[in-house]
């Protein structure tokens, strides 16, 4: 299968480990995955991936807000109505659930269907969960 990978992170920074361990558990399992850096890239190749998965960090420590870009790459790929997706994020603070709700939210507003979500407590937390697709 071919998974993107949006990497997400609260602000303008280098792919994170996390990130990079989710694409290598998701790779073990035989699929080709690409990660693209929402604060760099545009979202017009999402189109011609079957499966789109994207991992954030929450920007304020209690209202759970994602950062801007993430709907700027979702809705700048058209066509990704019914195309299925995972929801991760990175655990920065106590009120992690409200963030994944809205980074939910987000993706479901721009079409994609949300089978799957959790939260990455690390590196070696993201490789475990990124063995789990497709199994």
């Amino acid at each position: 299968m071919r998974i993107a990978i949006i990497s997400v992170p609260a602000q303008r920074r280098a792919i994170p480990d996390y990130v990079k361990a989710l694409a290598k558990g998701m790779e073990s399992m035989g699929h080709r995955v690409d990660v693209i850096d929402a604060w760099t890239e545009d979202g017009f190749r999402l189109p011609g991936y079957e499966y789109i998965a994207a991992v954030a960090e929450s920007i304020s420590l209690f209202g759970g807000k994602m950062p801007d870009v993430l709907p700027k790459i979702l809705s700048s790929g058209s066509g990704l109505v019914g195309k299925k997706g995972a929801a991760f994020l990175k655990k920065t603070n106590p009120l992690t659930g409200k963030a994944l709700a809205n980074l939910m939210r987000t993706m479901e507003h721009e079409g994609v269907v949300v089978n799957w979500s959790d939260i990455i407590l690390s590196a070696p937390h993201a490789e475990i969960l990124g063995k789990r697709i497709g199994a």
